[in-house]
């Protein structure tokens, strides 16, 4: 008898990964075009505020030849404030997407589950009754975080209870992914008074500075503060990554992932804990930044689809851009006067949950 011999077909395996090759090639493309509408809108907001500086005079400040003006500027006010919605908006964005995925419930974001209002109270209670504030009196009163630290453990450790009431809940009472938004409102009114209970005891300037910095504001930030909030966030990130496939196995169902090998409790507990990590961190230097959390994964989810490989990178990058944008807005809107950003991202965030809410009730 011959032996018959195999042979390949190099057309046909070429035709079988091609669709696989043109599906995360797209992935790939809208990663890459979100890295450089960042990269853009961060040289946009480089040129845009009070100070009208053209491009030539930008590029001697960064590279330490131009002006004393140009260059405090740039240096002290600008760039700060840049990296600081590129960190921050990233970070907010990917915690918002792991807790939806955590708790399967695309309406969970730290905002709306009460976490940022309790992080706020723990960096009130820092501030005001431990003394982690000073206040400056000058022609605007302002608020200088002189422990960092310390305002952020106690950030830490509301928003972790916050975070933990919610896994109690869904884990005992199994509850549904609306009536868990609605918890979410009850944290956000017990902190919310809270806060109120420890501005109460505060002096009148130390009301005045806590309401400004609970606003949300990024020019408050210092060079410090922005290498801490990078460094937390690049290994919260690095985190998120590691773990991407027990988060794909969590999109198909906790039975599914239990049956794929993943330790459902374990992962979820994790998640949380670095998710609020990062919001708490982002609270006690920047203020309340709402709805990015919510906004940045829900709309990138609905372009790049529900991968975690790229859905963690892309929540990252769209909600520096969102953030980004907020803050050029915020500082351009009625210049020289700079807005709340806080205000600004939740017009962008107010209209999706109401969309979202209303999409899940029809749906129910």
């Amino acid at each position: 008898m011959g032996t018959a011999k195999l042979v390949a077909d190099p057309a046909g395996e070429r035709a079988k990964t091609d669709p696989y090759r043109k599906f995360t090639g797209r992935k790939k493309a809208i990663l890459a075009a979100l890295v450089l509408l960042v990269f853009l809108m961060a040289i946009v907001a480089l040129h845009a505020g009070a100070m009208n500086l053209d491009p030539r005079q930008v590029l001697r400040s960064i590279l330490g030849d131009g002006g004393q003006v140009s260059g405090v500027v740039i240096w002290r006010i600008r760039l700060p404030r840049i990296l600081a919605a590129i960190v921050a908006g990233a970070g907010l964005s990917v915690a918002g997407c792991v807790i939806q995925n955590n708790l399967r419930n695309p309406l969970a974001a730290p905002s709306t589950l009460g976490i940022s209002s309790a992080a706020a109270f723990g960096a009130n209670l820092a501030i005001i009754v431990f003394g982690a504030g000073a206040v400056q009196v000058s022609n605007t009163e302002t608020i200088t975080i002189n422990s960092p630290y310390l305002v952020t453990v106690c950030a830490f450790a509301s928003a972790m209870l916050a975070a933990v009431v919610i896994l109690l809940l869904a884990r005992i009472r199994g509850f549904s992914p609306e009536a868990m938004v609605l918890a979410g409102v009850a944290l956000n009114s017990l902190f919310h008074a809270g806060t109120i209970l420890v501005q109460y005891s505060a002096e009148d300037l130390q009301i005045a500075a806590v309401v400004f910095w609970t606003f949300g504001d990024l020019g408050r930030v210092s060079w410090r503060e922005v290498a801490i909030l990078a460094g937390l966030t690049a290994m919260a990130l690095g985190y998120f990554t590691f773990r991407r496939w027990d988060y794909n196995a969590l999109d198909s169902g906790e039975e599914t992932a239990k049956s794929l090998g993943v330790h459902v409790e374990r992962i979820r507990q994790q998640g949380m804990l670095v998710a609020c990590l990062i919001t708490a961190v982002a609270v006690s230097f920047l203020g309340i930044i709402g709805f990015i959390g919510l906004v940045g994964p829900q709309i990138i989810r609905r372009v790049i689809g529900g991968d975690h490989r790229y859905l963690i990178p892309a929540s990252a990058l769209t909600g520096s851009l969102l953030l980004l944008v907020s803050d050029t807005l915020a500082r351009t809107m009625v210049s020289p006067v700079v807005l709340p950003v806080g205000a600004i991202t939740s017009f962008f965030g107010a209209p999706l949950f109401l969309y979202l809410l209303v999409r899940g009730y029809r749906r129910s």
